[in-house]
């Protein structure tokens, strides 16, 4: 079944959808070839704001969990063999920390309902019993419910090839930078050397992180499949998302 076929979440999406189509209509002069896509890089942006306070949620859980990180490890050493009295430690530490495992999680699931909207909106051919007219807009003469795999197979459509390259091009750098400079930080203070003996570290677990550091790229490929809206959705929110955490992470560094 279709959640945007339901009753609420359709009447929640054709409200979104007459506002991206009348934003489209005020950026016409300004943008003729592109106006719906400019309208979609507006909206995304305003989404976006709307969510710092997640973001700045998330990077404060971040930085916590990097700050109790050492002290976590020594009670799970310490008490290795009483599981109950570990549980009871580590509540007590995230209690006098003001903190919680959890701490991040919940703004997360705020955010997803109004991602998914804006996501359905720029993939969904049906908008509450109605067609998506969005997805008939061009940017640069390519429709916006066009993706990669609806190329023609009597020849390459070069003005889908430049468009699609230049969002695909843009995500994968974002991509390169994310695994570059937003790579996991080691704890804020390394954990004093255990008199026993501890576990060695698991194998293959540094192939295991060497391997998660290329996740970003899987965002390239789900571009490829998606209409270009939602590829075009997905280059504006992964840039932003790169600069935001960039920022926060340095902001919070201290």
């Amino acid at each position: 079944m279709n959640p945007y076929t339901l009753g609420p979440v359709a009447a929640v999406l054709d409200a979104a959808y007459a506002v991206v189509v009348h934003l489209a209509l005020l950026l016409e002069p300004v943008f003729p070839v592109a106006a719906a896509g400019a309208a979609i890089v507006v909206i995304t942006l305003l989404v976006r704001s709307a969510l710092i306070p997640v973001g700045v949620s998330q990077a404060r859980a971040e930085v916590a969990r990097r700050r109790l990180a050492p002290a976590i490890a020594r009670l799970r050493q310490k008490h290795a063999k009483n599981p109950e009295r570990m549980q009871r430690e580590l509540m007590d530490l995230y209690a006098a920390e003001k903190t919680s495992p959890f701490a991040g999680f919940l703004p997360m699931l705020i955010q997803l309902p109004i991602v998914s909207i804006v996501y359905g909106l720029f993939t969904q051919l049906h908008v509450n019993g109605h067609a998506n007219g969005l997805l008939e807009q061009t940017v640069f003469g390519v429709p916006l419910g066009r993706s990669l795999l609806s190329f023609s197979g009597a020849g390459i459509v070069w003005a889908d090839v430049a468009v699609f390259g230049a969002i695909l091009a843009s995500i994968a750098i974002v991509a390169t930078l994310s695994r570059r400079f937003l790579a996991p930080l080691p704890p804020l203070a390394q954990p004093a050397v255990p008199a026993t003996p501890v576990a060695p570290t698991v194998p293959g677990a540094e192939s295991l992180t060497r391997i998660l550091s290329y996740l970003p790229y899987l965002t390239v490929l789900f571009a490829a499949f998606v209409p270009l809206a939602a590829a075009l959705y997905l280059a504006v929110t992964t840039a932003w998302s790169f600069g935001e955490r960039l920022i926060l992470r340095h902001r919070m560094a201290g």
